[in-house]
């Protein structure tokens, strides 16, 4: 039988598939009733399911990360489709095909590593060149970027997205640094690279999507510009080749400056003109990928304009993402 993925399903469709966990709460309707609000995912998107009339016995007996057999309907509900549950049942990994859960093809994964390695192959600067390669000889640190999302349920939630957001933002800053002259171009491609990289300690990705305790205890910002510092460190002990300070200060500004705002988690506004650069391409990049995501899952065909999105602060006119 062919899969239902969830980006196939429309309103009113029985349902009877296999989804991976993404979340799970237990909440209370307005009689004060507990039901099961879950995120379950495929490899083309994430839905909402619900299971009313149960409560915390149910809700323990699954984890996130687990695969489910879902059988129910779907319905639209504020223009978002969800799975109203009638039943669940676990299924075990073994009798699951993983390829329906991979967002991201081996093929296309290997050629963004490739890019990646290629671009910041190219570093002329001697002390971030062996920062660099630092980085990418670690062959540990490389699988995680392989499959590390860039976020939980914002842009790139998904495996590999973080790899596709780095190499997206190299694009960009190759395309736009012949334009200002006044940038460090390899301290920019560097700043690039390294900006979200505490992300693949910040988050669990192996089972189930969420936060590590030292992630949620200090957040990337902090683990990125720790891990610098010990690489840096590292390079010194092992070469003999110290890195200047200035130029540690400034990769480390780049990180904790990169959200753009104090009120957005950064500690510390741009104040210089790579972390400038950076802030606004790192929020473009996440904007234009969550805005697109956010039109290709809404399933009102009655409007030409999504649901209001409480995250983005507005609706969103469908036609403006072209189809392939």
């Amino acid at each position: 039988m062919q899969r239902q993925f969830i980006a196939d399903l429309q309103p009113r469709d029985t349902v009877d598939e296999i989804f991976r966990v993404a979340d799970k709460q237990v909440r209370s309707n307005r009689q004060g009733n507990d039901y099961l609000l879950l995120q379950l995912m495929d490899r083309t998107g994430q839905i909402s399911g619900l299971r009313w009339n149960a409560g915390q016995s149910l809700y323990e007996t699954f984890q996130k990360g687990d695969f489910l057999r879902v059988l129910g309907t779907t319905q639209l509900h504020n223009g978002l489709l969800q799975i109203i549950v009638q039943d669940f049942e676990t299924v075990h990994p073994t009798k699951v095909n993983h390829e329906d859960f991979a967002k991201s093809n081996p093929e296309e994964v290997q050629q963004l590593e490739d890019e990646l390695k290629q671009t910041l192959g190219g570093l002329s600067n001697p002390h971030l060149k062996r920062i660099a390669q630092a980085y990418l000889a670690d062959e540990r640190l490389i699988d995680q970027l392989r499959r590390a999302p860039a976020g939980i349920k914002t842009h790139h939630a998904y495996e590999g997205g973080l790899l596709r957001h780095v190499v997206d933002l190299l694009r960009i800053a190759k395309s736009i640094a012949p334009h200002y002259p006044q940038l460090d171009c390899d301290l920019l491609l560097l700043g690039v690279f390294l900006h979200d990289l505490g992300k693949v300690e910040e988050l669990s990705f192996d089972a189930d999507l969420g936060y590590s305790d030292p992630g949620q205890l200090l957040g990337h910002l902090v683990q990125g510009v720790v891990e610098l510092d010990r690489r840096v460190r590292q390079i010194t002990r092992e070469s003999g080749h110290e890195v200047p300070d200035e130029l540690l200060w400034r990769l480390q500004h780049m990180i904790v400056s990169h959200h753009g705002q104090l009120e957005h988690g950064s500690p510390k506004v741009p104040m210089t003109i790579e972390a400038i650069v950076l802030a606004y391409i790192d929020d473009l990049d996440a904007k234009v990928n969550s805005a697109t995501e956010l039109i290709e899952s809404d399933r009102n065909t009655d409007s030409q304009w999504t649901a209001y999105h409480p995250t983005m602060g507005r609706k969103l006119f469908k036609p403006s993402v072209r189809k392939s």
